[in-house]
């Protein structure tokens, strides 16, 4: 029988997880907290309890930012994403962004079709 090393090469230690150690973590959770740390200070202090004019698709937009920012890390770092390959995150991202268009054109026409059957003789909304 052949004596076989156990020991990982170069490749799969790339492919574990290389560069997540404690300390990286830690970084990762620190940004979250701070992503976090500044919505709660926008959504509770300023728009809350200062009520700021800055409200609708601004404060909107700036929520979705900061979400996708947040989802980022998460995927990358402790989903391991970061640590794939290119061809598999380019795969995992088109993925998202059809997912992501489908929802988008589902809402369009929900709201289309909410608004024209609104008016339909055959079916009143009486």
């Amino acid at each position: 029988m052949a004596n076989h090393d156990h020991t990982l090469d170069s490749h799969d230690a790339h492919a574990h997880g290389e560069g997540m150690g404690v300390k990286r973590i830690w970084q990762v959770f620190g940004i979250l907290l701070a992503i976090t740390a500044v919505e709660f200070l926008v959504a509770l202090g300023f728009v809350h309890h200062w009520h700021i004019v800055v409200k609708g698709p601004a404060l909107y937009a700036f929520y979705v930012v900061l979400t996708l920012i947040k989802a980022y890390y998460i995927v990358a770092f402790f989903m391991h994403l970061k640590f794939e390959k290119k061809s598999f995150i380019i795969c995992c991202s088109i993925v998202f962004i059809f997912i992501i268009y489908f929802i988008v054109l589902m809402l369009i026409e929900g709201g289309y079709l909410l608004n024209h059957l609104q008016e339909h003789p055959v079916y009143p909304n009486k």
